[in-house]
C-alpha cells in the first residue's frame, strides 16, 4: 500500500473515531485529541514515505523518538501513543492488516509526581496551631493528631466508627480501600488528643425531641447529613491551621499530613513494610514513593557514621560525593 493517497489515512482515521464515538462513547475532547495525533502520525509517515495502513513498529519507534526530541512531557508522550496503540488494534480487528505493529512497541514510561510534603517542624507547627480548651479546638486537635499520627486518609478519618477508638486504645481500626481493615498504632500526643476530645464528645451530638443526645456511631459525629465531620469541611479546617503556622496554606491538605506521615516514619528508620501496612497500600511500590525523601538521611549517616568520616574530625564537610565536583 505504499504510496497511498492521504486520503485513505483520513478516511481511516475517520472509522476510528466513529467507533470509539459509537462503540465506546469517548468523549468530544477524546475524540479531538486522538484525530489530532493521528493526522500529525499520519503527516509523519507521509516524510517517510509511508502510510498508516502499511506503517511498521519501527516507524511508530521513530515518531515517538521526535516527540522526545521535542522535549514532550512522557505522559503526554504516553497518551499519543495511546492514540497510535488503540487506533492499530482496530485496523487489526476489522481486517485492515494483518498483524498489529504497535504491540512491539512500549509506552513511554512516565514518573509518578512526588508527594508534597512537609518537614517535620512544620508538621509541628501545624498540629501546635490546632489550640484551645473550647470543644471545637479539642477536636480539631484531636483529628489533626490522629491524621499525622497514624496516617489516615481523610475519608478514613472522617468515618471512623466511636467503636474502633476507645479511651486508653493504643491502637485504631481502621477500615480502608477495599472494605480492608487494619490496625494502626496510635502515639502518646494523638491518644492524649483522643481521650481529651471523648470527654466532650457529647457536645457535637444532635438532640433528639425530649432533649436528650441522639447516639452516633462515628467518633467525630456532626449534624449534617453525612453524620460525620466532611471532609471538604476539614480539609478548610487544615488550611486555616496552616496560615496560622506561617505556612502557606496551598502547601497543606490532609492528604500532606498523611505523605508527611510515610516521610517522617522511613526519615526515623522506619522500614518500608511497616510503612505500607500503616498505609494501607495493596502494592509496596505505591510507598516506595516515599523513599525519596529518606536519600538525604543516607548521605547523613555517611557523613556522620562512617568510621572514615568520624576519623576526619571534620563529619559531613569532610567530603561531598554527592556534590557536584566531588570524588567519583
Amino acid at each position: 500500500m505504499k504510496g497511498a493517497p492521504a486520503s485513505q489515512d483520513g478516511r481511516l482515521i475517520e472509522l476510528f473515531l466513529d467507533m470509539m464515538t459509537v462503540d465506546r462513547a469517548a468523549a468530544a475532547n477524546t475524540l479531538k485529541n486522538y484525530g489530532r495525533d493521528l493526522q500529525r502520525f499520519s503527516e509523519f509517515l507521509r516524510g517517510r514515505k509511508e502510510t498508516l495502513v502499511g506503517a511498521g513498529a519501527d516507524d511508530i519507534s521513530a515518531w515517538l523518538a521526535e516527540l522526545e526530541a521535542e522535549g514532550l512531557a512522557a505522559s503526554t508522550a504516553a497518551l499519543k501513543c495511546s492514540a497510535v496503540r488503540q487506533f492499530y488494534a482496530f485496523l487489526y480487528e476489522e481486517g485492515h492488516r494483518g498483524d498489529n505493529p504497535a504491540l512491539a512497541i512500549d509506552r513511554p514510561r512516565t514518573r509518578r509526581p512526588l508527594p508534597k510534603i512537609l518537614s517535620e517542624d512544620e508538621a509541628r507547627r501545624l498540629v501546635e496551631a490546632a489550640s484551645g480548651a473550647d470543644a471545637k479546638s479539642l477536636r480539631l486537635r484531636a483529628m489533626v493528631e490522629l491524621l499525622y499520627a497514624a496516617g489516615l486518609r481523610v475519608s478514613e478519618l472522617v468515618s471512623v466508627p466511636l467503636s474502633a477508638a476507645q479511651a486508653g486504645r493504643e491502637a485504631l481500626i481502621v477500615r480502608g480501600k477495599g472494605d480492608k481493615e487494619r490496625l494502626v498504632p496510635v502515639g502518646g500526643a494523638a491518644r492524649r488528643a483522643l481521650d481529651a476530645y471523648l470527654a466532650i464528645r457529647e457536645t457535637f451530638l444532635a438532640d433528639d425531641r425530649k432533649g436528650g443526645k441522639q447516639p452516633s456511631r462515628f467518633l467525630f459525629p456532626s449534624r449534617g447529613k453525612s453524620g460525620h465531620v466532611t471532609a471538604a469541611r476539614f480539609a478548610q479546617q487544615i488550611k486555616d491551621l496552616a496560615i496560622a503556622a506561617g505556612i502557606a496554606p496551598e502547601r497543606v491538605s490532609p492528604h500532606v499530613l498523611r505523605h508527611a506521615f510515610a516521610t517522617h516514619l522511613l526519615s526515623g528508620g522506619a522500614d518500608l513494610r511497616s510503612v505500607q501496612a500503616m498505609l494501607g497500600h495493596a502494592d509496596i511500590a505505591t510507598t516506595e514513593i516515599y523513599t525519596h525523601v529518606s536519600q538525604d538521611r543516607l548521605r547523613d549517616l555517611v557523613f556522620t557514621a562512617h568510621p572514615l568520616a568520624r576519623k576526619s574530625g571534620k563529619g559531613r564537610r569532610s567530603a561531598r560525593l554527592d556534590r557536584p565536583g566531588g570524588e567519583d
